[in-house]
């Protein structure tokens, strides 16, 4: 029978959809039409009569093909009013999902952030989860528009693609083991160092909360850390690698288990993100850290009403096994805060409350520091990776105070969850000025513009454009 392609996600580049074509190909243009505006004079009398008999108004999204003697001679595309912009994320990768394969080039008014948005999503656009069955992506390519960094987009994008190919990975697939291999190919790709602590080792490593949520599953659990650059800023990455979520003894409903390959969103947006600064070849000393288990259930399996002594030394009761994330979370953020770095980011699939709160779109982040909070709403707008800042909000420290131990990992109620959840990490991070939690969803409910149903990043790129600011790079 055949299988699926095993290399490594990590280092694939068979990708051309995901990149642009080269400056000089001869390409077809594609007008950008505003709604309500005049048809371009480059059109001749005939093109412009079949336009306005097709309907075309410059309505958001619309395309129309403008016919020539050998076939297709350009496009117009409805770039909508700047209300209806505000609306649609990545609008011009409707264009790019839609034009017949070749060249094409953009003939409009695009300069700065809108012309990189514009050109990433058509970028985006190209990605197609294909390891299983075939799905075709889109054949059109465009050239660059003026003034673009093309090499850092494809970047980016490259990176967003490791991403979502973890993401969409099931896990039978995307194990603790595999996803060790995917950061070990990615490591090998960029010359970084790796080490990985596994199984019972983690004990005698001082990660004890981590063993106690995979020890569980026949998938031994693992902290994986990577290191790359020499010089410049040390900045740390964490990201949750629940690899799959059962809920432990606190089993989840079937409903709600459905998702759980993607309760590893965290990491894998961590080595996207990672992926990119590395490819980018950004001038900060970068450390990856991810605890991968599976929580399963078995006779092994971590207890309610459990009591653990976590590597911080905070005693932490156990009240339900399905808040586990935060629990693996603990661990390797303290092994982070340990060198002080400049900066700690902290990127996890971690609470429903959060989805709630803001939809799957908004994902909410936490900081202490005014500087880095705007910094990173400043990105999040310039590349339209959007984000919400939320409070640690301090009169709720004593809901993950259980009494019989120095904290909860689910305290009852449920409310202020995703807030309870950002307090309980903010206390394994003590010695660095800066952290920052970001609770991601990880996930494209259904198909937008530049983003297929399934895994997607949520975050990375902000960060990216943040970090010269924040690091005075």
């Amino acid at each position: 029978m055949p299988q699926p392609d095993q290399t490594p996600l990590a280092v694939l580049t068979d990708r051309p959809e995901m990149r642009f074509a080269p400056q000089g190909t001869a390409a077809l243009s594609l007008f950008l039409i505003e709604a309500g505006a005049d048809l371009p004079a480059a059109l001749t009398p005939a093109q412009a009569a079949f336009a306005r008999a097709q309907g075309f108004t410059g309505a958001a999204g619309q395309l129309c093909l403008l016919p020539g003697e050998a076939g297709v001679a350009g496009a117009l595309f409805g770039y909508g009013t700047a209300q209806a912009r505000v609306r649609k994320r990545f609008l011009l990768a409707q264009a790019a999902a839609g034009l017949p394969e070749g060249a094409w080039q953009i003939v409009g008014d695009l300069r700065g952030a809108e012309a990189e948005e514009a050109a990433l999503g058509w970028l985006l656009e190209g990605y197609r989860y294909a390891r299983y069955a075939p799905a075709k992506a889109p054949c059109a390519r465009l050239v660059a528009p003026a003034g673009v960094d093309a090499a850092r987009l494809e970047a980016i994008a490259a990176g967003e693609a490791l991403t979502r190919d973890l993401i969409n990975t099931p896990p039978n697939d995307m194990g603790p083991a595999e996803l060790e291999a995917e950061a070990r190919a990615l490591a090998a790709a960029f010359g970084a160092e790796i080490t990985v602590i596994t199984g019972e080792d983690l004990l005698e490593a001082g990660y004890p909360l981590i063993h106690a949520v995979g020890r569980a599953s026949p998938r031994a659990p693992r902290l994986i850390e990577l290191r790359w650059g020499a010089e410049g800023p040390e900045v740390a990455l964490v990201g949750k690698g629940v690899c799959f979520d059962t809920g432990g003894l606190n089993l989840k409903p079937g409903s709600s288990m459905g998702l759980m390959k993607k309760d590893m969103g965290g990491a894998a947006t961590v080595l996207g993100l990672a992926r990119m600064i590395m490819a980018l070849g950004l001038g900060l000393r970068l450390r990856v850290l991810i605890p991968a288990v599976e929580n399963s259930v078995s006779g092994a399996a971590f207890r309610p009403q459990d009591i653990y002594i976590s590597r911080k030394g905070l005693s932490v009761e156990i009240n339900n096994t399905d808040a586990e994330g935060r629990l693996v979370l603990a661990d390797a953020l303290a092994a982070a805060d340990e060198e002080a770095p400049d900066l700690i980011l902290c990127l996890a699939t971690l609470t429903g409350a959060a989805r709630v709160a803001l939809g799957p779109d908004l994902p909410p982040f936490y900081t202490d520091d005014a500087a880095l909070a705007a910094a990173l709403a400043r990105g999040a707008e310039a590349v339209a990776d959007p984000l919400w800042r939320m409070p640690f909000w301090a009169p709720y420290e004593s809901l993950i105070e259980p009494g019989i131990a120095d904290l909860d990992n689910a305290p009852a109620g449920g409310m202020a969850g995703s807030i309870t959840a950002a307090l309980f990490l903010r206390r394994f991070v003590t010695e660095t000025e800066r952290f920052a939690h970001f609770d991601i969803y990880g996930w494209q409910p259904s198909a937008q513009p530049g983003r297929p149903k399934g895994g997607v990043g949520q975050g990375a790129r902000a960060i990216l454009a943040a970090l010269p600011e924040v690091l005075g790079l």
